[in-house]
């Protein structure tokens, strides 16, 4: 075979998708949407962080679609991982969690693209397509809050509290709106407990709470506001595609 025909050749091969969400069901129905493509195909999955980098290494995938929630480790500190280690990797973030607060956090520590799970099989894989050629995805309402950021030059101000914590923080709120204790935010982080209490001093004093409980509070509900009403994405747009 000739280098041109080698290059057509593999020009041709299917690109490879890592699946990287702690709901088997999400699985199943990303797998089914994608290899319903003839230029995709699902190479591995992974449901936490420590998987998600073997699969990495095992699999040599063209993209990755990650979930910011995994079983065990946090998909947040997973991105910045990985973009620490393949540079070009593209990751594509696809979660359930509220795309204005978690967007630009994602590609601030190394995503290509955000897609809530609300999002339709083919507007999944136009986002996957997307980043796989380089390009930066987000909604429009996402890209024209960035744009508007820029061109404020820091006279911006969110009215959200939550916006004011850091991306460390943001994740300690996450889990404590989980259920988790300190001891257990500590664990699923690699932090000691006394990190773990720092920070929740901070988020107490951002978000102008007194007390633990009330933090405990605020955080269940705005995980709860934040997890309820969005579908989960799998069977049934899976089946519809499959047939």
């Amino acid at each position: 075979m000739s280098a041109s025909n080698a290059w057509i050749s593999s020009k041709r091969q299917p690109r490879r998708v890592l699946i990287i969400d702690n709901h088997p069901i999400v699985r199943e129905g990303l797998r089914r949407v994608i290899e319903n493509e003839d230029d995709l195909l699902v190479c591995a999955e992974a449901d936490t962080a420590r998987d998600a980098r073997n699969a990495i290494r095992e699999s040599n995938p063209d993209v990755i679609i990650a979930d910011i929630g995994l079983n065990q480790g946090d998909g947040i500190e997973l991105v910045r991982d990985v973009r620490a280690h393949y540079s070009s990797l593209p990751i594509l973030v696809l979660s359930i969690h509220d795309e204005a607060i978690y967007a630009e956090r994602m590609l601030s520590v190394g995503a290509n693209g955000y897609i809530m799970k609300q999002a339709t099989g083919e507007q999944i894989l136009h986002s996957l397509r997307r980043v796989l050629d380089g390009d930066i995805y987000v909604s429009e309402d996402v890209g024209f809050n960035m744009i508007r950021k820029s061109t404020a030059r820091g006279a911006y101000m969110s009215s959200n509290p939550v916006d004011r914590l850091s991306n460390r923080e943001l994740q300690i709120l996450h889990l404590i709106g989980k259920g988790m204790s300190t001891r257990e935010t500590a664990n699923s982080l690699n932090l000691s407990v006394k990190t773990v209490e720092s920070h929740r001093q901070r988020i107490k004093t951002k978000l102008n709470l007194s007390t633990g409980t009330q933090l405990v509070q605020y955080a269940i509900n705005w995980f709860t506001i934040r997890v309820s009403g969005a579908p989960i994405y799998g069977i049934q747009e899976a089946h519809a595609v499959s047939r």
